[in-house]
């Protein structure tokens, strides 16, 4: 074989496809003719190289000359780049679709970054990338009954069904990923992974399945009070080819001979799941052969637990819509022009919407329809839509409405006025056993009285609106006042909560909700999170609303019970609780301090979000900086030695650490 030159462009014929059935996902091979120099084998992903054929004609520029390996010219990952001609255009398929990008966390008030995420997001490639897609995907599915992942034993060919991957019980190897619960043989997947993170931060913290749109869509209206199935919607809309052909092997499943496989394997296997993925597999290539469409459909977002809320699903889903328009995913060949998604859950969470995602109609079994736009000629028929269909007109493509709203705020401050708060204790040893009481004796100690300040003349207001951070040694009496805010409000509580001297003043209009660790903390039984918040707040629409405000915004999380959930899922479970109580004040001692630094901000920076949309006034109380950073208070009080007073933030040590 001649020398072949490097960084130029050379043409050359796909003889030959190859996508083991066993792990394809991550494995294939294309044979290239490139005339003159032979024939180079390319080392690439299944999940690209099965939308490539035989006989097509392709552009392959070589960065590393090939390697022999047993007389045979291979190509791997980094030593080559591919593009398709597809009726004479160029589309690049290789290498894989990467970009890094930097997501800087903001405080909502002084606009200064908090933190910031480093992504690199890129289209999953390797065993390890699929692998931790399922890890995630359990997050959508998972139950103590359900398996979202197919594997398979790499010597025998057995399937297996388990959320880790398995070994196989005869051959004692890992089992290869075959397939993941409800993605198509075409899914592709868009994968967020952390550029700097910290050790015990996980790799991939989104990522985003793109597929081809489903064959058929019908929509379901209202028409003088009947509901009305209008068939072959997006035809009556976009032009009829953008659609289709899709990639749907219906037609093929429905032979008498694949029937009865398939009823055969269910058998065999016992699982209906393991009979879909062989049934599946051997329907695909032709399936994927004839997919062809305009448009792609984005068929899943999930982000890491810890990771909600705070961005990553819409900078996922337009970092999507970018590979999806650069490379024309998932098949590679038309030209995209519309991105359309099936989600339920717009109707509770606005992501789509706020990553420029328009509200088209309901399908007729009643899910919501979004679509986005690549081209200004896609912008153009939904805009048509939207002003002249009857439906249309009215929810002028929004989906989301908050059903949170906004609180009544506090009709006047909060005062403390001239508080003095003192603190008194008996130390008698009479009643300790002889031993500790001569042990008492040598130090001096027999009977005693001590009594100290603990508040004195303390006068502080607190306007409505404001976020105020307690901060203060430990024991200093940060607990204290906070004890004495919410005495000022529920006047029945015991002395701990009453000033020794002065008046602390409450709005009369205050509802206040509040958590003193180890005090008075929300209780959640053995009910569901989600039948607990809706209990609270009367309706389940607000409850799965505030739910995601906080960052558990996963029907997982919906149905787990408060036990069930890791340290910062419980603090947003505590929060959830909080605001499903409507307060216009909320006090919380100790805020965030079981939680790690990063998370901890996440959490801080969403609930200063949430109570500032709402008009809800904050208390809360903390000596860690990086929190106070994210929750950009309004007011600092210090307290310590008897002494409290507020300041401006902008005036404390905090504003500048």
């Amino acid at each position: 074989m001649k020398t072949i030159p490097l960084n130029t462009w050379l043409r050359g014929k796909i003889v030959r496809v190859d996508v083991p059935r066993t792990g394809y996902r991550w494995q294939g091979c294309l044979d290239i003719e490139i005339e003159g120099y032979g024939i180079v084998a390319l080392a690439m992903p299944g999940t690209i190289a099965q939308w490539l054929y035989e006989g097509e004609n392709v552009l392959v520029q070589f960065t590393n000359e090939p390697r022999s390996i047993h007389g045979t010219y291979i190509a791997l990952y980094d030593d080559y780049m591919l593009k398709r001609i597809w009726r004479n255009e160029e589309i690049l398929v290789w290498p894989a679709w990467s970009k890094e990008v930097r997501l800087p966390r903001y405080d909502p008030v002084k606009g200064r970054i908090v933190y910031e995420y480093r992504i690199v997001a890129r289209e999953a490639i390797t065993e390890q990338d699929f692998i931790e897609i399922v890890g995630l995907e359990q997050y959508h599915y998972a139950s103590e009954e359900e398996i979202v992942a197919v594997w398979r034993c790499p010597i025998c060919g057995k399937y297996l069904e388990s959320n880790l991957q398995p070994q196989c019980p005869e051959h004692k190897v890992p089992a290869r990923l075959q397939e993941i619960r409800g993605s198509l043989p075409s899914s592709r997947f868009l994968v967020l992974e952390l550029k700097d993170r910290r050790a015990y931060e996980p790799r991939i913290v989104a990522y985003v399945r793109v597929d081809t749109p489903i064959p058929l869509m019908h929509r379901r209206k209202v028409v003088n009070g009947n509901i009305v199935i209008e068939k072959m919607i997006r035809e009556k809309v976009f032009p009829k080819d953008w659609f289709h052909p899709t990639y749907w092997p219906l037609a093929y499943t429905q032979r008498k001979s694949i029937i009865a496989r398939y009823r055969e394997l269910i058998k065999l296997y016992g699982s209906r799941r393991i009979a879909r993925t062989i049934v599946g597999e051997e329907v695909s290539r032709e399936a994927l052969r004839i997919a062809n469409t305009a448009s792609a459909r984005i068929a899943r977002v999930v982000v890491h637990p810890d990771y909600r809320g705070d961005g990553l699903g819409v900078l996922a889903v337009k970092l999507a819509l970018e590979w999806i328009s650069e490379r024309r995913i998932p098949e590679m060949k038309r030209r995209k022009h519309v991105v359309e998604t099936i989600a339920q859950m717009a109707r509770y969470n606005p992501f789509f919407e706020k990553a420029g995602f328009v509200y088209m109609w309901e399908t007729a079994s009643g899910r919501p329809v979004l679509m986005y736009p690549l081209t200004d000629e896609a912008k153009k028929y939904i805009e048509n839509f939207i002003q002249q269909d009857e439906e249309a007109k009215k929810h002028k493509g929004r989906l989301f409405t908050s059903h949170y709203g906004k609180v009544e705020p506090i009709s006047g401050p909060i005062e403390l006025k001239d508080i003095t708060k003192t603190y008194t204790s008996h130390l008698d040893i009479s009643r300790l056993v002889p031993e500790l009481q001569e042990v008492l004796r040598a130090f001096g100690v027999e009977r005693r009285v001590v009594e100290r300040y603990v508040l004195r003349n303390v006068n502080i207001r607190i306007d409505p609106g404001d976020v105020v951070v307690v901060v203060g040694a430990s024991g200093a009496g940060k607990t204290t006042l906070l004890r004495l805010i919410i005495g000022g409000a529920i006047p029945d509580k015991d002395e701990r909560y009453k000033p020794t001297e002065g008046e602390v003043k409450i709005p009369p209009n205050a509802r206040i909700s509040y958590l003193l660790p180890g005090e008075k903390e929300p209780e959640f039984g053995s009910e569901t999170i989600l039948e607990k918040i809706a209990k609270v707040v009367g309706d389940v629409p607000t409850a799965v609303e505030i739910l995601n405000a906080v960052g558990l915004s996963d029907a997982v999380f919906y149905r787990a019970q408060f036990q069930e959930l890791s340290t910062g899922q419980k603090e947003r479970a505590k929060l959830a609780m909080l605001l499903a109580e409507k307060p216009n004040v909320m006090i919380i001692d100790e805020f965030a301090a079981h939680l790690d630094a990063l998370t901890a901000q996440r959490v801080a920076r969403k609930l200063r979000e949430i109570v500032s949309r709402a008009g809800i006034t904050l208390i809360v109380s903390t000596n860690r900086s990086e929190i106070i950073k994210a929750l950009s208070p309004t007011k600092i009080i210090y307290v310590g030695y008897g002494t409290a007073f507020a300041i401006r933030y902008e005036e404390s040590e905090y504003y500048f650490s």
